[in-house]
């Protein structure tokens, strides 16, 4: 189930449907120096996945990178309850029930050691209640060189069934690494998306991982400002 992607950062997908489209889920986990594990969007958790898991470290970060990829980072603390639960900002008030340990504060912080977190602010999407504010946190391993997202951008292609790359073709996404047509209509605070786009491309990243699509592993900054920049409408000027 455990895909490595490179030293110390693995993947482990499933199948997942939203709005009738198959689009996967991906969660992401960073080993860190000291064989910790950090967990980021978890997927539902089962006994080989545990048991894989435990082969390569232990399970200390449990991480809830937005409003939306929440659903089974409960049952992944039951199998580790000294794990700190971490959530986005504004999940601790859209679920109360959830054992939240520490919120993700700040721009630009340095979590761990060899992590840091960018807080995307602006960016909303369309959920079934209508405008949503996403309140992503993304993620950046420096010792990889990659970019973790988990729904500001998708990337999907040949790999998806017809209708998801049919839909996405029309939506966005498809063999670009973009946000879709429901994120363009519902962020409207251009201004913020532009200013946290511009902090994450301030860090030096090759590989883009990302929660649905296809792991970008070439190329992958150049991809993301290109991304944002059809989404937003205006060029992306970084320095350096």
């Amino acid at each position: 189930m455990l895909r490595e992607i490179d030293q110390d950062i693995w993947v482990a997908e499933q199948p997942f449907r939203y709005f009738g489209l198959s689009v996967g889920t991906r969660m992401t986990i960073i080993r860190l120096a000291n064989h910790d594990l950090v967990v980021i969007s978890p997927i539902q958790v089962s006994d080989q996945l545990v048991s894989q898991l435990n082969e390569l470290g232990m399970v200390k970060h449990i991480i809830s990178p937005n409003l939306y990829h929440y659903l089974f980072a409960a049952s992944f603390k039951a199998f580790y309850p000294n794990a700190t639960f971490w959530a986005a900002p504004g999940l601790k008030n859209k679920k109360p029930d959830l054992l939240i340990d520490q919120i993700i504060e700040g721009d630009a912080n340095s979590l761990w050691n060899g992590i840091d977190s960018v807080f995307f602010d602006g960016f909303r999407t369309i959920g079934f209640g209508g405008f949503d504010s996403l309140n992503e946190c993304v993620f950046f391993h420096a010792a990889s060189r990659t970019l973790i997202l988990t729904d500001t951008a998708f990337h999907f292609d040949e790999s998806f069934p017809v209708m998801t790359q049919l839909a996405t073709r029309i939506l966005g996404g498809f063999k670009n690494l973009s946000p879709s047509l429901l994120e363009r209509i519902a962020t409207t605070e251009k201004d913020k998306v532009k200013k946290s786009v511009k902090r994450i491309l301030d860090w030096d990243f090759e590989r883009v991982i990302m929660a649905h699509g296809s792991v970008i592993e070439r190329n992958g900054k150049e991809k993301f400002r290109q991304g944002y920049e059809r989404f937003l409408g205006q060029s992306i000027y970084v320095a350096g």
